[in-house]
């Protein structure tokens, strides 16, 4: 088989990693990857092809006899290419574009929550700045969260602490264009967050892993918002009880309320939730792998990624159960000094020490903002790479991570990473 990956970050090499794994797969083109893809894997080829290009991309489909197509990044799942690629009878894998409006439109979502009875906090939608700025002038000073309701690559949500923090944050909504002229004004919710993964092919689901992410660019959880720096799976915040309450309250009236709407959920479903003291909440949903989620957890992934994307597509996950490994894994993001605002000056700087760490025991490196040159590496983007660790507990997959980190130096001193990824994970095991 040939498989075809829509994507160029850290998920994408996960995933192509995962479906190079199985026999039956030949080939894995990723279009179009990054420098890092394509490096160790022989299976793994990178297509030059931008993402935004569909009739490249189909042109190359039909060129190379792609068998299944596996649209992973969410501005192309939201442009509709699972349902193109499908209307041309091409297996996709991946939901609608109707059905990641759970994604790309948080004011249809958030609609879709309170329909369905779904657990979230309170939220207006507005997309008059001055009628927002009247509501936040009759609440107290309080945490708020001023999200814009289109795609923002995970920049769009602003956390904010008091009545003049919560309008700066709304007129901050025009930096985001299109994705920021409808916005929403959210309670604070308190709590520690996760993120939930199932897979459904439209008419069942399975659940397939949790994990933590840390989302702002310093240590202690401060500074901005990113798409995300580090990452541990899994993760002991949910407790078994969670998990049935997550499934009871949320997966299941969630995938039942699509098919209601017509909107019927195939592919991976992405919960981000917080446990607050009143119970799991919804923060968002998203319609495709996290990143950097995904590659803590698709290693964790015994059963054939292929099988499992085959069965989705072919609507028989009733059929399969999903094995996974023991292991727990830590991501530890690097990044351009400056990230997530500006890191101009860290473009093309060389990244040194990537050759040494990537051969490490329990480690792997998976790519993102990365450009190669024969051997060498060069910083392309504001996330760098993701150095994944493995281990049988936290602690020994966090010495593992960060003493692969403390292999790798970008020119003129530009590395930024986070130094206390998992420090919740060792908090409870200490306590």
């Amino acid at each position: 088989m040939k498989i075809l990956i829509i994507g160029s970050n850290g998920r994408e090499h996960a995933l192509a990693e995962a479906y190079a794994k199985s026999e039956k797969v030949k080939k894995v083109f990723i279009a179009p990857g990054n420098g890092l893809t394509d490096f160790l894997n022989k299976k793994i080829i990178n297509v030059p092809i931008l993402m935004t290009d569909f009739s490249e991309l189909l042109r190359f489909v039909k060129k190379e006899k792609i068998d299944l197509v596996d649209v992973a990044q969410d501005d192309i799942l939201a442009a509709g290419y699972v349902d193109k690629f499908q209307d041309l009878k091409i297996p996709t894998f991946g939901p609608t574009q109707k059905a990641t409006q759970l994604e790309w439109d948080k004011e249809w979502s958030r609609n879709f929550m309170v329909k369905y009875k779904l657990p979230i906090p309170h939220f207006k939608s507005f997309n008059n700045h001055h009628k927002a700025i009247e509501y936040i002038n009759k609440l107290p000073d309080q945490l708020l969260f001023i999200k814009a309701a289109g795609l923002a690559l995970g920049k769009g949500v602003i956390k904010v602490e008091n009545k003049e923090q919560a309008k700066t944050a709304v007129q901050s909504m025009n930096n985001f264009g299109k994705s920021g002229e409808t916005f929403l004004i959210e309670e604070g919710l308190v709590g520690e967050e996760f993120s939930f993964f199932t897979v459904c092919d439209g008419k069942n689901y399975e659940i397939i892993q949790a994990a933590q992410d840390h989302k702002t660019v310093n240590n202690g959880d401060q500074g901005p918002n990113t798409g995300g720096v580090g990452c541990v799976s899994p993760t002991s915040v949910l407790s078994k009880k969670f998990i049935k309450e997550i499934e009871t309250k949320i997966i299941q009236p969630a995938l039942k309320g699509m098919e209601k709407e017509g909107r019927p959920y195939k592919g991976i479903l992405y919960l981000g939730g917080m446990v607050t003291k009143t119970g799991i909440k919804i923060i968002e949903f998203n319609c495709r792998w996290g990143d950097p989620e995904a590659e803590v957890i698709i290693p964790s992934i015994k059963t054939e990624y292929i099988t499992i994307a085959q069965a989705v597509i072919d609507q028989k996950l009733n059929k399969l159960k999903i094995q996974f490994d023991d292991k727990i894994r830590i991501a530890v993001t690097g990044c351009s000094r400056g990230y997530p605002n500006n890191y101009s000056r860290v473009k093309g700087k060389e990244i040194f020490g990537l050759n040494a760490a990537i051969k490490l025991p329990c480690i792997s490196i998976y790519g993102s903002g990365i450009e190669r040159k024969g051997k060498r590496f060069f910083v392309n983007g504001g996330r760098i790479f993701h150095v994944v660790a493995e281990g049988q507990t936290i602690l020994q997959a966090r010495v593992r991570a960060y003493g692969a980190m403390s292999m790798i130096y970008i020119e003129g001193n530009n590395l930024h990473y986070r130094t206390d990824i998992g420090w919740r994970e060792v908090e409870r095991l200490v306590k």
